[in-house]
């Protein structure tokens, strides 16, 4: 078969596809737990900076690389820069996005569990005590918690096996628009609680007494999380697009929606953290123990927090699809019988290589990692690590491999960007991103 057969339908579905992908578990899941332990309101100050200043030009360098090539993550590097190593990115990603779904489908199994918890009236009328017994309880329990992890990479492997248009496409043009309406209504519900201006001001009023070095490295980590960059998963994505797409305006589509989700997170979680005196650092889970108190104190709210658990398996189900499809796509390379075959291969390689981070909160709770749990360990290596040094290099690759010319006619093919916003764009992908990355990465080893 040939090697391009995958496209997107649409515009509409490239961008859903992309910001789901983007917000996922990054914005809804992650975002208001990092900013809870790392000063709230400064933290998403320098947050917004990093994604405007150095997310969105990576994140438009990462559409060139893929459009311009129509392959994935590895044969598109291979093709701009033959007969060298920079192909190495792809790879990195390749590993980077294995690592990550490896993990990230932990969470996954959590929100399966609390859903079938829901449905069965094991989340009602419980108190705030009672609510964070039941998680300690459920996530440290081996049987229950990897069978939830497989059952979450199966519906996983059976979409991306499926393809763009049939699979993913399909899921997300459902999925995302749902999301958005049911933060609506829990927004509206916490900030309408006792106390909600408190959790408002920690989120959006910046207390500089706060800022710290780990505070600026966690808030460049999420800004390429939450945007999916780093990992060329925006790479293999924009190479389903069509030559004539308007690559800066679905760059800027996906990085507003993807600020709006961290914005409509933090106004739905902080407020009632406040609210019901509960510790804004929570970590990781914050989400399982704030929402359902919250939920608890609302008429009909089982419903609502059975409706939004959905929802928020489906924002966690849209990056899952992202992180398969980079890991199966090089081999695949369009055969849809090698598709098929290696979505599976991959997806039972991710799950027995997720085990360890989905006992880590159970039976091997007392091992550690750098003094870390090894789930978080997982999370802090690609976050702060290897997310960054992919972005380091894909910063460097575009610039140096692809001419000034090159680089504004594929920017120009689809859309009329002005040479000023150019060279504006190109100024903070060749200069900007590369030192502003080294330099966080320096003093957080202490070596500046």
């Amino acid at each position: 078969m040939g090697n391009k057969v995958e496209q997107w339908s649409s515009k509409l579905a490239f961008i859903l596809a992309a910001a789901g992908s983007a917000i996922g578990l990054g914005a809804i899941w992650k975002f208001p737990y990092v900013a809870g332990t790392s000063g709230g309101g400064v933290f998403f100050l320098i947050f917004i900076l990093f994604t405007v200043l150095v997310g969105l030009p990576l994140l438009l360098g990462e559409f060139i690389i893929g459009r311009s090539t129509q392959k994935d993550a590895i044969q598109s590097y291979k093709q701009i820069a033959p007969n060298s190593s920079w192909h190495i990115i792809g790879r990195l990603g390749i590993v980077t996005c294995f690592i990550l779904l490896s993990f990230y489908s932990v969470i996954g199994g959590w929100i399966l569990i609390y859903i079938f918890k829901g449905i069965t009236g094991g989340l009602s009328g419980l108190t705030e005590q009672g609510y964070s017994d039941l998680f300690v309880q459920s996530i440290s329990n081996p049987g229950l918690t990897v069978f939830a992890q497989f059952l979450f990479l199966l519906f996983t492997i059976v979409v991306v096996s499926k393809g763009v248009s049939n699979g993913i496409e399909k899921a997300n043009r459902f999925m995302m628009p749902a999301l958005f309406i049911i933060f609506i209504v829990l927004i509206i519900r916490s900030l309408s609680l006792d106390g909600a201006m408190e959790g408002i001001s920690f989120f959006l009023k910046p207390d500089f007494a706060k800022l710290t070095s780990e505070t600026i490295l966690y808030a460049m980590g999420q800004s390429f999380f939450a945007l999916s960059v780093g990992v060329s998963v925006m790479v293999t994505y924009s190479s389903y697009l069509p030559k004539n797409e308007n690559l800066p305006q679905s760059a800027i589509s996906i990085v507003s929606l993807s600020l709006m989700v961290a914005f409509l997170a933090g106004l739905a979680i902080f407020p009632a953290v406040f609210s019901f005196g509960l510790e804004p650092d929570a970590g990781p889970v914050l989400l399982f123990n704030v929402l359902p108190t919250v939920f608890n104190q609302m008429p009909f709210g089982v419903v609502f927090l059975i409706a939004f658990l959905l929802l928020f398996l489906f924002a966690t189900l849209t990056s899952a699809f992202s992180l398969l499809e980079i890991v199966v796509a090089p081999v695949a390379k369009g055969d849809e019988i090698k598709r098929k075959k290696f979505s599976w291969i991959f997806g039972l390689c991710i799950f027995i290589v997720g085990i360890p981070s989905t006992l880590s909160y159970g039976v091997l709770s007392h091992i550690t990692l750098f003094d870390k749990s090894i789930f978080d360990a997982a999370d802090f290596l690609v976050s702060n690590i290897l997310m960054p040094l992919g972005s380091l290099l894909i910063a460097i690759f575009v610039p140096l491999k692809l001419s000034k010319e090159t680089l504004f006619n594929e920017l120009s093919q689809g859309s009329s960007i002005s040479k000023k916003l150019f060279v504006i764009w190109y100024m903070l992908l060749k200069y900007v991103a590369p030192v502003v990355i080294i330099f966080v990465f320096l003093d957080v080893l202490g070596i500046i």
